[in-house]
């Protein structure tokens, strides 16, 4: 097989970095990156593995361009797939990754008929995720120069853009992150859905249940107001990392404003999501907080329902959070559970009315 001059590329490699550059969502930028290095490596598939703080993957973005003939006509098809909860990962992939996580270094290995091929993303100084493609053939020197170049300006970019998304205080994902990434799930919803009812093959992954939950601290004025700003902003801090410990790297924590939360959880079932808020709120409850002592919160919760608009799902969580507080806060109630109950009265457009 005759070898491309990859450096024949390079104006068609810079226009794409411009615009994954002018991309404002990570997870855009994400997909932009394997849309950017699969042609240049001549590859029509290539994933991106992101990895939690242990070390474990957390989800991968996989890329692919098919050639599909209709009626005597070809047609290119761009598919890209996000895979949270990754569980099942083929053991030659899985030590792939801890040699390339020893040597610090792009490494192959031999994958049936192909080479596997690996690079380490870091970001902040720290692996973060591994780029990953087959070939027939190993990666010449200048291909190697080119995508460590594009591997950099990714991470230099993924790092500003992700900063950006972020709380100064708490390091929380900001509410207009939250704003994007609900479109975002429920464009899975929508696809996980659309391959459910045409039978097509899938690779599906569980759970695939979302819940999205307000949390809020109880009197934090009064905290305020007692101990002062920095006092209080410590609580937050003490809080944001609580909260964290309680769910997994892969559900999402935002800082909706305030002493207000935002946690969205993949859960199978309610058991499994009222469980996992409840240890949140417990673990907060016990503990001692300096100067302060005891703090608690409140929260409410609703199902993701691909039937009902994002922002009507959060307006659901947030009208049960009004009515734990109302009921005596230190508790963490569904927006299901309050309806049946007669406390909220379910509004069939608009948002939901207290009684």
């Amino acid at each position: 097989m005759k070898e491309s001059n990859p450096t024949s590329g390079l104006p068609s490699v810079l226009k794409k970095l411009g615009a994954m550059t002018a991309i404002r969502d990570t997870f855009l930028v994400e997909q932009s990156l394997l849309r950017t290095l699969g042609p240049l490596l001549g590859v029509l598939e290539t994933s991106f593995y992101r990895m939690e703080d242990n070390g474990q993957v957390m989800r991968a973005v996989h890329h692919s361009l098919k050639v599909l003939e209709e009626n005597g006509a070809k047609r290119v098809v761009d598919n890209t797939e996000d895979v949270t909860n990754v569980q099942a990962i083929s053991e030659p992939m899985r030590n792939l990754f801890e040699s390339v996580r020893l040597l610090g270094k792009s490494c192959c290995r031999r994958y049936e008929n192909n080479l596997l091929i690996c690079y380490p993303i870091y970001g902040k100084s720290e692996l973060v995720g591994y780029f990953v493609f087959q070939r027939d053939r190993e990666v010449t020197p200048v291909e190697d120069a080119i995508v460590q170049g594009v591997l950099e300006v990714f991470t230099n970019y993924f790092d500003l853009l992700d900063t950006s998304q972020r709380d100064q205080l708490t390091g929380l994902l900001n509410r207009y992150s939250l704003e994007s990434n609900l479109d975002r799930l429920w464009s899975i919803l929508a696809a996980r859905q659309s391959n459910k009812t045409d039978g097509s093959e899938q690779r599906v992954v569980k759970p695939e249940c979302y819940w999205i939950c307000v949390l809020d601290i109880d009197h934090f004025k009064q905290i305020n107001d007692q101990y002062g700003h920095i006092i209080g902003d410590e609580v937050l801090i003490i809080i944001t990392r609580l909260l964290q410990s309680s769910f997994r790297q892969s559900d999402l924590l935002y800082r909706y404003g305030g002493e207000e939360f935002v946690a969205i959880i993949a859960a199978n079932d309610l058991d499994a999501a009222r469980q996992a808020l409840e240890r949140a709120r417990s673990k907060i409850e016990q503990f001692d907080f300096p100067q302060v002592g005891k703090i608690s919160i409140s929260g409410g919760f609703s199902c993701a329902d691909l039937s009902v608009l994002p922002q009507e799902v959060l307006n659901r969580a947030d009208s049960s959070l009004y009515a734990a507080k109302n009921a005596g806060r230190n508790r963490i109630c569904l927006y299901d559970d309050l309806v049946a109950e007669g406390v909220l009265k379910a509004v069939s457009t608009g948002s939901i009315d207290l009684f």
